[in-house]
């Protein structure tokens, strides 16, 4: 009797293709004033999922916008406490992505 069957080769090829989407990854652009001043030098500011790390964000974005990114710098934004109005305000825990494209290729952010 056999402790540990072999798995079907058909069941995890499934899986992988299930998961090898990375919609999850990019949450969403960011627009903002320093963002737009960095898209004229091709570098292009997402907010990502926590859990995402640089190969599969700049898979994500070759996915999802048809680029080719060559660089990817990603930045923690700490979650803070502070007061506004007489009132404790927190703001949570953001994971940014600074990604750079190739020369002359470009994102429609807006």
């Amino acid at each position: 009797m056999a402790l540990f069957s072999k798995k079907e080769k058909g069941a995890s090829d499934e899986k992988k293709a299930k998961s090898s989407s990375l919609a999850w990854v990019i949450v969403k652009p960011i627009i903002s004033e320093k963002a737009m001043i960095l898209s004229g030098k091709r570098v292009y500011v997402f907010q990502v999922s926590p859990k995402a790390n640089k190969i599969q964000i700049k898979q994500a974005v070759a996915e999802k916008y048809g680029v080719h990114p060559v660089k990817v710098n990603v930045l923690v934004q700490k979650a803070r406490d502070f007061f506004r109005r007489g009132r404790k305000v927190h703001t949570p825990r953001v994971k940014k992505a600074m990604v750079t494209l190739r020369e002359g290729e470009s994102i429609e952010v807006v």
